[in-house]
């Protein structure tokens, strides 16, 4: 039943043009504090998938994307639609999205384990080099560039620093409002990046006032030509999406757009990509609901988000008093494999809901902005407010917003922040477990062969980042240099 609520709930919020997979989790998450762990965990999943599956319709009837992997999909999704094949486009995406999911579901199955052992040698050293690896990877990867990514990790850590310390008692940056002695909740903090700023910038992109594509169902199955051409796809789709998903902090949509450039090198039909082709919408959403899927396996298992969404997860995780970590699989077996177990149930459901409701998707993105942005605005306002009946948490979330939005002008990604407000107390935590047992001596982190490996992969990542930088900046310099001599030569 939660499966299928946060499946159904997902999509919707999914098939909303802007609002995204993390605004979905941070607006449903209120509402989970009520239930079992499981069947929360259960629920915040089914919304995850659902809204990652959502996504894809808007991109395809109205190339809005729904979600930021999404956008992926509309390259081939929207040329289709214009075709007047749109029923194909979506049926496609439905049969690709149920296939993608169950190679990602089968993954974690058989991978899990295996990580969780190899996971219970870690010590405090060991968990603080995964979570600085975590955070720099997700940060290197930044589309604004790594130097930007590891700028707004930076600010993700000391924004989750503010309140009181645990271990000291000590008062940082509250700025001497009482409101913040308590810091600032992660609901707080994902609903103002992903959903106010999203709203913001929607709202200045679409000025349209509706949406006007219409779906012609005689033509809704593919040819057989084109479901044999599915396969494929979906199993390459879905491979890499799995291997992407499973590395802390990439997200869907890398994995949905590596699978769509493979895709273009190894399909027959690649020289028509971009014009409207089934694989091309088939590959990337394969890709994306696998990785959505085993983005849960480092979360879980070692407690480093697999994506930024996976980020609140581990805050909700934390919220109902269990730990994400090697020790998982031991203490909460139950909730483990009872979470495996509803990704068959809701690929299913998906798959159930979505070919026949695409009617109803389509009527609601005929409603016209004005009406839609205020409603969700209010939603975004009730879900805040409910977690401390403050309305000091709703004017918070709205400043944080508009900061977020500014962020995206200026090309800083929001989701690294949000990775380091989330594991910045945690890796602090294990920093200063870490220095108490071996007496302040920091060669304990280069004594211990994990986290001294981890280490010197991130070191490597962070040359790897400043040295690509330079690079750019000395080739702008250099092309700018060409074009001046260019215009002063007579």
């Amino acid at each position: 039943m939660y499966c299928f609520i946060g499946v159904f709930l997902g999509t919707f919020i999914g098939v909303l043009p802007g609002i995204g997979s993390m605004a979905a989790i941070a607006m449903i998450l209120p509402i989970t504090f009520y239930l079992e762990p499981t069947s929360a965990l259960v629920m915040i999943a089914g919304v995850y998938y659902g809204a990652e599956y959502g996504g894809s319709t808007a991109s395809i009837l109205m190339n809005v994307p729904g979600t930021p992997a999404a956008s992926i999909t509309a390259i081939d999704g929207y040329p289709l639609a214009k075709k007047g094949r749109a029923g194909v486009a979506l049926f496609s995406t439905a049969i690709a999205s149920f296939g993608g999911g169950m190679i990602g579901m089968i993954v974690i199955a058989v991978l899990s384990p295996s990580l969780a052992k190899l996971a219970l040698s870690f010590g405090p050293a060991d968990y603080f080099a995964v979570i600085l690896l975590g955070l720099i990877a997700a940060s290197a990867v930044s589309n604004g560039g790594p130097l930007k990514g590891i700028a707004m990790v930076l600010t993700g850590l000391m924004l989750g620093t503010m309140g009181i310390d645990l271990t000291t008692g000590v008062l940082r940056f509250t700025m001497g409002i009482p409101e913040l002695r308590d810091g600032v909740h992660i609901v707080i903090v994902a609903m103002g990046l992903f959903g106010v700023s999203e709203l913001i910038a929607s709202i200045r992109t679409n000025t349209g006032g509706k949406a006007t594509q219409s779906i012609d169902y005689n033509d809704f199955y593919p040819s057989k030509a084109e479901w044999k051409s599915l396969l494929g796809p979906i199993l390459r789709g879905g491979s890499i999406g799995s291997f992407i998903g499973a590395l802390p902090g990439t997200g869907q949509t890398i994995a949905a757009a590596l699978a769509y450039a493979v895709e273009k090198r190894v399909s027959p039909q690649r020289k028509d990509f971009g014009t409207g082709v089934v694989p091309g919408v088939a590959a990337p959403e394969a890709a994306n609901n696998s990785a959505t899927q085993t983005a849960f396996i480092p979360t879980l298992t070692l407690g480093v988000p697999g994506s930024p969404p996976m980020a609140i997860v581990i805050g909700a995780l934390m919220i109902y008093g269990i730990t994400p970590g090697p020790r998982l699989l031991v203490e909460e077996p139950d909730m483990f494999w009872g979470l495996v177990a509803s990704f068959l149930v809701g690929n299913i459901l998906l798959l159930i809901l979505n070919v026949p409701l695409i009617g109803m998707w389509v009527r609601l993105l005929s409603i016209p902005y004005k009406y839609m942005y205020p409603t969700i605005i209010v939603l975004i306002c009730m879900g805040v407010y409910s977690l401390n009946n403050n309305v000091f948490d709703i004017w918070l979330t709205l400043v944080i917003g508009a900061v977020g939005y500014v962020m995206r002008l200026f090309r800083f990604e929001p989701a690294p922040l949000l990775l380091g407000f989330v594991l910045g107390p945690m890796m602090e935590e294990h920093l200063r477990r870490t220095m108490l047992l071996s007496r302040g001596d920091p060669m304990v982190f280069l004594e211990r062969p994990i986290s001294a490996t981890l280490l010197a992969i991130t070191a490597g990542i962070i040359a790897f980042a400043l040295y690509s930088t330079e690079r750019n900046r000395r080739r702008a310099r250099m092309a700018a240099k060409k074009v001046q001599q260019e215009e002063t030569t007579p």
